[in-house]
């Protein structure tokens, strides 16, 4: 920790009545991406990766203050703040800020539309915009990851990755067939489709 004295409760008051009122002031998400207030040291705030976030060790149980903190994140490299307009501190993140929990599907085929609930209950149209990538797992398999906004993502829980599975299609993508699967216009390459044939 960068600074010791940030972890404190009057800390992660402050830091929420801030957040509050540059909420209030806007209507859907603060502009943080125009913000650049002074570093003001560690905050003992974790996000796990199953998307569970921690203070000082502890659970946040308090839903709508994940979703408040949720709103004021920004990653800057590959550190993660909570910023407002006067202050930065900074946060752990153990792989991704957000989980996708559910996935809408609208549309079949060239004409499909996926749409994807996180659990800080925002919705995200799957597009050009905000792309599926799909990474290598420690088990072997795949962990795919839904771009949110600016530069923060969400991991897809493996239920729904068995689902984008089960949708999937082989494509041929610059001369080499590819697996994947298409929502808004897009083709989101997931590996090689003779690997994907091989672990089947």
């Amino acid at each position: 920790m960068a600074n010791q004295g940030q972890s404190t409760n009057r800390g992660l008051d402050g830091l929420t009545a801030a957040a509050k009122n540059a909420g209030a002031a806007q209507k859907g998400l603060p502009p943080v991406h125009l913000w650049n207030p002074p570093f003001c040291g560690d905050l003992d705030i974790r996000i796990a990766s199953d998307g569970t976030w921690f203070y000082m060790g502890t659970p946040i149980g308090r839903p709508a203050l994940v979703r408040l903190f949720s709103t004021i994140l920004k990653r800057e490299g590959d550190k993660h703040f909570l910023v407002t307009p006067v202050e930065k501190v900074g946060i752990r993140v153990d792989d991704a800020p957000f989980m996708a929990v559910e996935m809408l599907t609208e549309g079949e085929g060239n004409h499909r539309v996926l749409s994807f609930r996180t659990n800080v209950d925002d919705w995200v149209r799957c597009d050009a915009a905000h792309r599926l990538r799909f990474e290598q797992a420690a088990d072997g398999g795949l962990t795919p990851y839904l771009h949110v906004r600016s530069d923060l993502w969400a991991k897809v829980t493996r239920a729904l990755y068995y689902d984008l599975v089960d949708m999937g299609e082989e494509r041929v993508v610059d001369g080499q067939p590819m697996f994947g699967v298409e929502s808004a216009g897009e083709f989101f390459a997931m590996a090689d489709a003779e690997q994907v044939r091989a672990a089947l």
